[in-house]
């Protein structure tokens, strides 16, 4: 086996791992990102439950 090209493979392999591990790192932040936003969310929602309860208990459907 020609030993340039067995090092050129070694390269090419060792590359797209490393670009596939950052990727995921960068898919792992982003969706960390968006669970502590979907929380903040909730929080927010809770928090105008306790300064109006009444909000959104009762609906009128006038005929």
């Amino acid at each position: 086996m020609d030993i340039a090209a067995l090092s050129v493979a070694m390269s090419t392999v060792s590359t797209q791992s490393a670009y596939g591990v950052a990727m995921l790192s960068k898919s792992l932040d982003q969706v960390s990102s968006m669970g502590d936003q979907i929380t903040g969310m909730m929080d927010s929602a809770a928090m105008e439950l306790s300064v109006n309860p009444n909000v959104g208990s009762n609906i009128d459907i006038g005929l």
